[in-house]
């Protein structure tokens, strides 16, 4: 199974799309199953912010329950689809299992956004020079998200292009130094979506999980993609100033005099 030409564009302009009921109902509600059960032997409360930032339940991220959440429904071959066939490396080996709890503030705060593999005191990734990029980025929605706030994942669309001009100017490594890009942003899209559905984004989209404010937890399965050139622990600096050179299925679809360059506003 393939993504469409349309979703294909999507990721192309917007940086993601959302394939609706990509994983079967029984597979969502086996991992939910996995999970509650795992929740209710109890969260020791001095990791909570480990947990968050990497994974809650983590004897289950490399277990069948998780894995095959992305590896045994369409889900791969749709992703492997935009790198073009054969390219996208073959079975994903741990998940990540995101939950996000109820809050208690009563007015939203301001939305802020990154990009994955920068080093933070609690999210695992080494504090060695490198950024740890990927390919791409799946979400797998667990839990119905109907409402702003709920725990939503939140993109800022058109960013990976964006970027891309950000770090041509300024260099890959101005994410280290410099944190990310001080530009003027687009208005963030926090996503709703049903069990079962899925998002991928492009790694170089800016994104988060918006704060939940519903009386629910949002459940979700992200797993990092990648295309089969990557061999080691990331510092791929080539495809961010060439966010379509792990992409063969995108620019399959893009005559070279299409691609259009946003305008880039930077601040003082």
């Amino acid at each position: 199974m393939e993504l469409s030409f349309q979703q294909k564009m999507e990721i192309y302009e917007l940086g993601y799309t959302v394939l609706r009921n990509a994983v079967p109902r029984i597979m969502v509600d086996q991992a939910l199953r996995a999970i509650n059960h795992s929740l209710g032997e109890g969260l020791p409360k001095e990791e909570i912010q480990i947990l968050r930032s990497r994974s809650y339940c983590q004897e289950l991220t490399r277990t069948p329950v998780a894995t095959d959440l992305i590896n045994k429904t369409p889900v791969l071959e749709m992703a492997e689809s935009a790198v073009g066939k054969g390219n996208m490396q073959s079975k994903v080996g741990g998940v990540q299992i995101a939950l996000r709890f109820p809050s208690m503030t009563d007015a939203p705060p301001k939305l802020g956004c990154h990009l994955d593999g920068m080093y933070s005191p609690h999210n695992g990734v080494p504090k060695d020079g490198k950024f740890h990029n990927f390919t791409m980025l799946a979400v797998v929605l667990l839990s119905k998200v109907d409402r702003p706030y709920a725990g939503n994942f939140t993109v800022w669309p058109r960013t990976h292009r964006i970027f891309e001009e950000y770090f041509r100017e300024h260099g890959p490594e101005s994410l280290l130094n410099e944190g990310m890009p001080k530009i003027d942003y687009p208005e963030p899209v926090m996503l709703e979506g049903e069990p079962g559905d899925v998002v991928l984004t492009h790694y170089q989209v800016a994104h988060t999980a918006a704060p939940n404010l519903s009386p629910h937890v949002r459940y979700a399965v992200i797993t990092r993609l990648n295309h089969v050139r990557r061999t080691d622990g990331g510092n791929y600096g080539d495809v961010m100033t060439d966010i379509w050179l792990e992409w063969d299925g995108i620019r399959a679809i893009l005559p070279e005099q299409v691609a259009r360059k946003p305008e880039l506003v930077l601040h003082p």
